[in-house]
C-alpha cells in the first residue's frame, strides 16, 4: 500500500470496527478528500458516518469536540495545515481540556487528521510545518507517521485512543513509498519512538517525511565507514525521550532533522532534553538540520527549503569530526 491508502484502509477498519466512529471534512464523501483519502467510504459506510460539511474548518473541530463528549470517535479531516488556524481555539479552548474541566467526568476521543509539509509544489498556505505549535498545547497527542505501515498502525490507536490525537499526514510521502500493510485491525503503540536502523557512530533523529533522506544520509555514511542510528520519533507529544536518550548514550553524537522552521521547532526540545539529560554522555553538541526561519517558499524553491541528504551527512561528519 501506498501512505494514503494504508490512511484510508485504517478509516475503513475502524468505521467497520466500531458504530461510533464518525469521518467529517470538507470533500470527503462523494469526492475522497483532497487527496483521495477517505475515497469510497461513504458509499461504504453511509452519509451518517462520513459526512461532507461546508469549508468552515471552525466548525470541524466544533462538531468533533461536541461529538466527542458526548460519546461519538469523530476522525476530522483539515485540508491542508495552513488550514488548521481556524481549528486553534476548539483545540486549545476545548479539546485539550475538556478531561481537565470536567475533572476527568468527560474526555474527547477526537482525532484531527491534517496533511502536512512541502514537496507537492502546492500554493502558498498548504505546506505549513507548524507540528511544535501544536504540541506546546497540554492535552493533546501529536502522532505523524513516515511509512504506510505506521500510518495505519498508529492511526487505528489514534482512533482508539481517549483523548484528542493531532495526525498529520506527511503529504509528500502520501504516493512516494509503497509498504507491506496488513489490514488486520493492529494497532501501534503511541507515544513510543522507532529505531528503524541500529548504528553506534552518531544518532539521527527525524519524523514524518524527512525519515526518508534521514536513512538516506544514513546509507551514504555507512558508505564512509561512519554507523548511524536512525530514531523514527513517530509521536511528538508526548516524545519517546528514553529511546532518544538510550541511543545518544550508546553513540554520543545526535543530528535531528526536520523540515520546520528552525527557531522554536521541536527539534529544539529535543536538543535541550539530551543537554539536561544526557549531557555527560556527548562526544560533540547536538547538531539541528531543519528548514528556514522564513514562510515555505512557492514551488521553484521548496527543494531549497528543505533538508537534503547533503545537508544531513556534512551534519553527521562534522558532529563525528568534533573533538
Amino acid at each position: 500500500m501506498t501512505l494514503v491508502e494504508a490512511v484510508n484502509a485504517a478509516l475503513a477498519r475502524a468505521l467497520a470496527d466500531d458504530s461510533n466512529v464518525v469521518l467529517l471534512g470538507e470533500d470527503i464523501g462523494v469526492n475522497g478528500g483532497v487527496f483521495r483519502a477517505t475515497i469510497g467510504l461513504q458509499q461504504r459506510f453511509g452519509r451518517e458516518r462520513v459526512v461532507d460539511t461546508p469549508l468552515a474548518e471552525a466548525l470541524i473541530g466544533g462538531l468533533c469536540v461536541g461529538m466527542a463528549a458526548q460519546g461519538l470517535k469523530p476522525v476530522g479531516e483539515i485540508q491542508f495545515m495552513g488550514f488548521l488556524y481556524p481549528c486553534i481555539d476548539q483545540l486549545v479552548n476545548h479539546a485539550s481540556r475538556l478531561r481537565h474541566r470536567t475533572q476527568g467526568r468527560l474526555s474527547c476521543p477526537m482525532v484531527l487528521r491534517v496533511p502536512h509539509g512541502a514537496g507537492i509544489r502546492a500554493p502558498e498556505h498548504h505546506s505549513e510545518s507548524t507540528e511544535a505549535m501544536l504540541a506546546h498545547i497540554p492535552g493533546l497527542r501529536v502522532v505523524m507517521p513516515s511509512s504506510p505501515e505506521r500510518a495505519y498502525g498508529l492511526l487505528l490507536a489514534a482512533i482508539r485512543d481517549p483523548d484528542p490525537v493531532i495526525f498529520l499526514e506527511p503529504t509528500r510521502i502520501y504516493r512516494a513509498v509503497k509498504g507491506q500493510v496488513e489490514d488486520n485491525g493492529e494497532a501501534l503503540p503511541l507515544d513510543v519512538a522507532f529505531v528503524l536502523r541500529e548504528g553506534r557512530d552518531v544518532t539521527l533523529i527525524s519524523w514524518g517525511a524527512m525519515v526518508r533522506e534521514t536513512m538516506a544520509a544514513a546509507d551514504q555514511l555507512a558508505a564512509e565507514h561512519l554507523d548511524a542510528e536512525v530514531i523514527d520519533l513517530a509521536t511528538l507529544k508526548p516524545y519517546d525521550a528514553e529511546t532518544i536518550l538510550a541511543s545518544v548514550a550508546k553513540t554520543g553524537r545526535c543530528v535531528i532533522v526536520h523540515e520546520a522552521a528552525r527557531t522554536g521547532g521541536f527539534g529544539a526540545e529535543i536538543a535541550a532534553s539530551i543537554a539536561e539529560r544526557a549531557l555527560l554522555s556527548l562526544l560533540a553538541p547536538p547538531v539541528r538540520i531543519t528548514g528556514y526561519d522564513t514562510v515555505i517558499p512557492l514551488p521553484r524553491l521548496e527543494q531549497h527549503y528543505m533538508p537534503s541528504v547533503g545537508r544531513i551527512v556534512a551534519a553527521a561528519r562534522k558532529v563525528c569530526q568534533f573533538s
